[in-house]
């Protein structure tokens, strides 16, 4: 019996809608990275882009659970001697919540061309309104969490 590998013509992505309103960062994010990825679809591929786009609304109403809004620091460097940069996520939460859930869901991707590909079709919004209505997306359901 032949191993079956799904062609690129065969590969149908679908667009879903999330709402992260009262969702926990770490759940959210992991189901969102599962999606994007295509581990949901019985034609997933580990070498092959399978997966589906995910828009997500209300990123500035996502919860954190325990003391992280406060002790949860987001770093990055500038190169340079001395360039490290913190900002707490209370911070990030006013400044730019898309980016809680970006960089949650970039660290369970692959860290590859791949990996890049695919966390282009996450689309996160800060409000309930998002540009894609044209691509007819469909609501997601989480499963009953929170």
């Amino acid at each position: 019996m032949r191993t079956y590998f799904p062609k690129q013509g065969d590969i149908k992505p679908r667009w879903f809608v999330i709402d992260a309103e009262g969702q926990v960062l770490g759940r959210l994010s992991s189901m969102i990275a599962q999606i994007i990825s295509g581990k949901t679809k019985p034609t997933y591929t580990p070498f092959l882009d399978t997966g589906d786009h995910v828009i997500v609304v209300n990123a500035e109403k996502i919860v954190l659970t325990g003391r992280k809004e406060s002790d949860k620091l987001y770093r990055h460097h500038s190169g340079y001697p001395g360039g490290l940069k913190e900002r707490a996520a209370r911070f990030i939460r006013v400044e730019k919540p898309e980016s809680m859930i970006e960089e949650a869901v970039w660290g369970m991707l692959p860290k590859s061309k791949l990996g890049r590909k695919m966390l282009k079709k996450l689309k996160v919004y800060r409000g309930a309104q998002h540009p894609h209505v044209a691509q007819q997306p469909e609501a997601f359901d989480l499963g009953g969490e929170r």
